[in-house]
């Protein structure tokens, strides 16, 4: 599988942005997909995943209330919300793929796109 990430800017704190991560390859609706960050000097932290079959979501505490995972099967592409924004989310944005949630959730993942770069300004 290939994932292609995209959809990052720079936006003023308040703002919203929408990230993509299109796949290629084997059946993309056979893996959860996840969306983890890392910002400046720190390492890479996980933000949300989601199921295969987008019926289960999980969200790290700084996600909860302001980001949204969703997916779309038929698109291969997994998407992330992101609303109310702080200039502490600013980070690289990677989508990651994986065999089941929890395992996406540890980072225990069997794929990784590019990143794609979030920069809030305050």
């Amino acid at each position: 599988v290939q994932l292609q990430a995209s959809g990052g800017g720079l936006v003023q704190a308040g703002g919203s942005l929408r990230l993509s991560c299109t796949a290629s390859g084997p059946p993309f609706s056979a893996y959860a997909m996840g969306w983890f960050r890392q910002a400046p000097g720190k390492e890479r932290e996980f933000v949300a995943a989601i199921t295969w079959s987008g019926s289960g979501t999980y969200y790290a505490d700084s996600a909860k209330g302001r980001f949204t995972i969703s997916r779309d099967n038929a698109k291969n592409t997994v998407y992330l919300q992101m609303n109310s924004l702080k200039p502490e989310d600013t980070a690289v944005y990677f989508c990651a793929a994986g065999s089941d949630i929890i395992r996406v959730h540890l980072g225990r993942t069997d794929y990784w796109g590019q990143g794609t770069l979030v920069t809030v300004s305050s």
